[in-house]
């Protein structure tokens, strides 16, 4: 396989696949995306695996993020899920997005009148039409 310094492609391309794998595997994480202003992906010949930049002294990963969780934690979780991949590298986490909220359950209101009870769907007043 093509080599560049001590840096076989095989090896390289293996790494990326397994580090993308283990990140989209984490709770908290929807997929991998691309900064917009700065791709992070390594390049391979013939594909490319986005979100995750394989480099010799450091990893770094750009994630979408649930909604949901903070910040900090699903960017911890990534790190925790990674470093055992990658022994002596700096693994940088990037949110680059956050998957929408989820959309609100409908209220339901439960009246009891004696023995009869009704359950009524009331519309969320806050959500728009």
């Amino acid at each position: 396989m093509t080599q560049r310094g001590d840096w076989r492609l095989d090896k390289v391309a293996a790494l990326a696949d397994r580090i993308a794998a283990t990140v989209i595997s984490c709770p908290d994480v929807a997929g991998l995306t691309e900064n917009p202003s700065v791709p992070v992906a390594t390049y391979l010949p013939g594909r490319t695996v986005s979100g995750v930049a394989v480099r010799p002294a450091e990893i770094e990963i750009c994630v979408v993020a649930r909604y949901g969780p903070p910040l900090a934690q699903v960017a911890a979780q990534v790190r925790r899920a990674v470093e055992p991949l990658v022994p002596g590298r700096v693994v940088d986490v990037v949110i680059g997005d956050i998957t929408a909220p989820p959309a609100p359950e409908a209220v339901v209101a439960v009246t009891a009148v004696t023995t009869v009870v009704a359950v009524v769907s009331v519309p969320d007043p806050h959500q728009t039409e």
